[in-house]
């Protein structure tokens, strides 16, 4: 990566009080914890885990939604906590966020078209005699037929409200989106093409993406770099052709081996089965968060965090085992 990156994440953390017990102990639980991560201007980067994760908490809090308790996000350079007032607000018109619940994040009493222009008129994007006519040039451009926009969110499929949701966020002409499981909601004949719409406007829009997502075959798809989070932390970073191709962190392994696919019979080994539970984030294990669960693991996986190392130039992994000669059953 070269020059100043569009979207900046440095070192973010992100904890929530949490009382447990009899006598109502506080305790602090990390949702995101000491994670630094950049995305550069045209690039989609995907963020993938299980639920629980922090990938959703890393995402609102890019957009200032969630403030964090450490860290900075900086937007082609700036740091956001120092902007304010109306300079604030111009930002925010250059990053926008598609949510997850397309039946929850729209308004079921006003029209599709009143809720699209909503932020045409908050930033003038347009004169007000033409709101109306750049209404149904985003319609058009997401799919809709052109009646929808005098229509309610009722009236239109899951898939066909998530359509509305772009169209919103591309209201404002942002630089930068973030994709909260788009798709997640949806039934999974139509999750494809809402994949290949968001596809078609990064390529054609020139669009920079966070994309969070627990499908790694969507991610792969959509995505030119992955981040895997597990328990708050980043365990494996880098191009997604390499890091869903030859992954090389036993998280990213087991969740690939998980994960349904009918271009490849792929036949799970003893590394390939994700046991158990995640851990609390209230009470995570001592050293790395993966070892309660990791085949690979050993007494010095408790010793201590490791660090998210480079691995390959441009790829990073935060095991101390990282890499295909440890998996079971592989010759050394």
């Amino acid at each position: 990566m070269t020059g100043t990156p569009l979207v900046e994440a440095d070192r973010l953390s992100c904890n929530f009080p949490m009382r447990t017990g009899l006598f109502g102990r506080h305790r602090d639980v990390w949702a995101v914890r000491d994670v630094s991560l950049a995305v550069e201007k045209g690039e989609t980067v995907g963020v993938v885990g299980e639920s629980g994760c922090g990938k959703s908490t890393l995402g609102r809090m890019v957009l200032g939604l969630e403030s964090p308790s450490a860290g900075a996000i900086r937007f082609e350079g700036r740091d956001l906590s120092t902007v304010a007032g109306a300079e604030r607000r111009k930002l925010a018109r250059r990053m926008q966020m598609v949510f997850q619940d397309p039946f929850g994040s729209l308004d079921p009493r006003r029209s599709v078209g009143a809720q699209i222009a909503d932020g045409l008129r908050v930033h003038n994007i347009v004169p007000a005699s033409e709101i109306r006519a750049e209404v149904a040039r985003l319609i058009d451009v997401v799919g809709l037929q052109k009646n929808a926009a005098a229509r309610r969110p009722h009236e239109f499929s899951g898939g066909q409200r998530q359509r509305i949701a772009v169209a919103r966020a591309l209201a404002t002409r942002p630089d930068f989106i973030v994709a909260d499981e788009p798709v997640s909601a949806l039934d999974v004949s139509i999750q494809a093409q809402v994949v290949n719409l968001l596809a078609d406007l990064r390529r054609d829009l020139g669009l920079t993406m966070l994309f969070i997502a627990h499908d790694l075959h969507v991610v792969r798809h959509l995505s030119t770099r992955a981040v895997v989070m597990y328990l708050g932390r980043i365990v494996e970073e880098g191009p997604s052709d390499k890091v869903f191709g030859s992954p090389a962190h036993p998280y990213t392994r087991a969740l690939l081996a998980a994960t349904p696919s009918i271009s490849s019979a792929r036949k799970a080994d003893e590394e390939g089965v994700l046991s158990g539970e995640l851990p609390s984030p209230a009470n995570p294990p001592s050293g790395c968060a993966f070892r309660t669960r990791c085949p690979l693991a050993s007494d010095e996986c408790a010793a201590a965090v490791p660090d998210l190392a480079p691995y390959e130039p441009g790829w990073k992994v935060r095991c101390i085992k990282a890499g295909p000669s440890h998996r079971t059953g592989d010759p050394t």
